[in-house]
């Protein structure tokens, strides 16, 4: 069997393994990169990019269908004739604003001078693996002095609801992304990011839609006044929301999703189409994983702060060590294991780890809440400051929400920032930024912030903190 080596050899093309690959070959290190689907991986083929840019589309259509008709209310005087969907156009762009990402990642890669390889690879031992190319030619072995792991994860399934074959009602979000027709009747299993995110995405292009969630609030990760804007636009957006209920499978002639809530009622909710969204689970199997014995933690591969495994040489990032699952977080693991290997002494130790949900409105957080400063022992104050008190906010329609920020009350060292409302995924930077600087809330309070902004709330809510905000 044909075998040859490198230094560096890298199983996934995901943010956390391409990044991974790029730093290392920018630091001279011989480096290959097994990808066997698609480079980016999920979050930019099936994942962040093509549901952000959905999101836009139902965005565009639902502005557009508010401004229609001969009833319209809108204030800006605005009226439009009553707009209509193409899907597959819609589609299309989707698919091209993916291809342009996956193309430039590509490119990247052969500029910094990393070796692609097309295949799947399956794990020998800690320093060899055995690749099966993606166009049926013969297996080969590749050897390395590294090994790094990579390889993502994948929609976690429902026992009482599985996937369905292909054209089947029972969907995952992959699925979802990428829809030929629009179903009448949505059903989405899991109020958590993912499922409110295309939730809302398809409410907007016209399904009606139901939500089914075991907990007894929708996105039971964010603490509860964070989701209150967002439950109330559920509402307004005519979105049923079944808290506290199972879900028991579908009904005999499959047209319906049959839910039992906590006192043991049970009751159908008419389905075209369902979406299963309960969460995502490292992808550990298929590959040889198990060959290695590595020490886990769950289906987790446990990893220490410089994200080696039990093995010596043998590492790994991004899903496949667990939470918080982010394209960010696999990417920074991924520099840093390369800077690491090309002997420069790192630790993943982030101060603040931004974590974005793009519902309607969005949410984003930053380090601790006041429940989380809490439970961890610390005396703190928060104050929040409304968009409803903002110029930027009302100019754009958009006074729901607040900015709120976390403190230690014996020194004003920032240790959280939270923000619900429209853009405020924009914020996230400053927050980040904010709490890996150390920054207290008299370095916010005193920096001047652009007028009119959405970030003069940053500014605000630090000035309520010390008890002497201008604008509330």
């Amino acid at each position: 069997m044909l075998t040859e080596s490198t230094t560096l050899l890298i199983i996934g093309g995901g943010p956390g393994g391409y990044v991974a690959a790029i730093r290392a070959a920018q630091l001279g290190i011989a480096t290959v990169l097994i990808e066997g689907e698609y480079l980016g991986g999920a979050c930019l083929n099936v994942g962040c990019i093509p549901s952000k840019a959905l999101i836009h589309v139902a965005d565009e259509l639902d502005k557009t269908r508010h401004f229609a008709g001969d009833h319209s209310t809108s204030a800006l005087g605005i009226r439009v004739e009553s707009p209509t969907l193409d899907i597959a156009q819609a589609v299309r762009w989707k698919d091209g604003v993916v291809t342009k990402l996956t193309g430039g990642v590509a490119a990247l890669l052969k500029k910094n001078g990393v070796r692609v390889v097309r295949g799947w690879a399956h794990i020998v031992d800690g320093k060899t693996i055995e690749l099966r190319p993606t166009d049926g030619g013969d297996p080969w072995r590749i050897g390395c002095e590294h090994l790094l792991l990579a390889t993502g994860s994948v929609s976690a399934a429902l026992p009482t609801l599985p996937f369905s074959e292909m054209g089947g009602p029972v969907i995952s979000s992959t699925e979802a992304l990428s829809p030929t027709t629009l179903p009448q009747r949505l059903v989405v299993v899991g109020a958590g990011y993912i499922g409110l995110e295309l939730g809302i995405v398809y409410r907007k292009l016209g399904a009606e839609v139901a939500v089914v969630e075991m907990q007894s609030r929708i996105l039971p990760a964010y603490d509860e006044e964070l989701t209150k804007p967002v439950a109330a636009s559920l509402r307004q957006l005519g979105i049923e929301v079944h808290l506290g209920s199972a879900v028991r499978g579908l009904n005999a002639a499959g047209n319906a999703v049959r839910i039992r809530n906590l006192a043991g009622e049970d009751r159908e909710l008419p389905a075209d189409r369902v979406l299963v969204a309960i969460g995502r689970q490292p992808r550990t199997t298929g590959w040889g994983l198990e060959t290695l014995g590595l020490a886990m933690d769950g289906r987790c591969v446990r990893v220490d702060t410089e994200c080696k495994t039990s093995m010596r040489n043998v590492w790994a990032i991004g899903d496949l060590t667990g939470e918080p699952m982010l394209a960010h977080r696999a990417m920074a693991q991924g520099e840093m294991v390369a800077e690491i290997i090309a002997g420069k002494k790192r630790q993943f130790v982030p101060a603040a780890m931004p974590a974005v949900c793009y519902t309607d409105p969005e949410i984003v957080v930053v380090g601790m809440s006041p429940p989380d400063a809490q439970e961890a022992g610390l005396d703190c104050i928060h104050a929040s400051f409304p968009f409803a008190a903002n110029g930027r906010a009302l100019t754009l329609e958009a006074p729901g929400g607040f900015v709120r920020v976390v403190a230690r009350r014996d020194n004003h060292l920032i240790v959280g920032w939270q923000a619900v409302g429209r853009g405020v995924a924009e914020l996230a930077a400053a927050f980040s930024q904010s709490i890996e600087m150390g920054a207290c809330l008299e370095d916010i309070a005193g920096t001047i912030h652009a007028h009119p902004t959405l970030g003069e709330a940053v500014q605000e809510a630090a000035l309520r903190a010390l008890g002497h905000a201008i604008h509330i």
